[in-house]
């Protein structure tokens, strides 16, 4: 399972290719879930803010890891988030699809990521038939902003951990 998590944490990172700025922004204040460990995470550049926090089992396993990026997207550049959500789908799939699972994403939908319209899709990955990973990735922009939440967890955990992943995106304050 921790193949996957890397998959979604260097996805994360990469989420939105877009042209940016240089001036520095403050980062997006998050309240993660209490029980969470915070990761620690390369130093944030003054166009890239990373957040990441991942839940262990009493093993010692991740089996659950969110990452919130955020993004400056330079001065009267148009973001096609429709677009962008779509490709960071794609990729996801694929690289599933490489490392032999299967998956099956609902339809681009409207959603709220803290307080800004956003769009969001659910990826369910599955090995032989098993449904043993779900993956959703939010993204909204604003002015010149972008930001992207990432979650993914082992199947049980994933909707076990509902009402704190709902309280993680009401936290946000972007």
């Amino acid at each position: 399972m921790i193949r996957l998590f890397k998959s979604l944490c260097v996805f994360s990172a990469l989420s939105f290719v877009v042209v940016c700025a240089s001036a520095s922004a403050g980062e997006p204040s998050i309240t993660w879930p209490v029980g969470w460990q915070v990761e620690a995470l390369p130093a944030a550049t003054a166009q890239v803010s990373r957040q990441r926090a991942v839940k262990i089992d009493a093993d010692g396993n991740q089996v659950m890891v969110m990452e919130l990026t955020m993004t400056e997207v330079e001065k009267d550049h148009q973001v096609n988030l429709p677009g962008v959500l779509l490709e960071m789908r794609k990729s996801i799939q694929k690289d599933f699809f490489q490392s032999g699972y299967q998956s099956v994403c609902n339809k681009v939908h409207a959603a709220m990521l803290g307080s800004l319209s956003a769009l969001e899709t659910t990826c369910t990955i599955t090995e032989n038939g098993r449904h043993v990973l779900s993956q959703t990735l939010v993204a909204a922009v604003e002015a010149n902003k972008a930001y992207v939440l990432s979650y993914a967890g082992q199947a049980e955990v994933y909707k076990a951990s509902a009402d704190e992943i709902s309280a993680v995106r009401n936290s946000l304050k972007l």
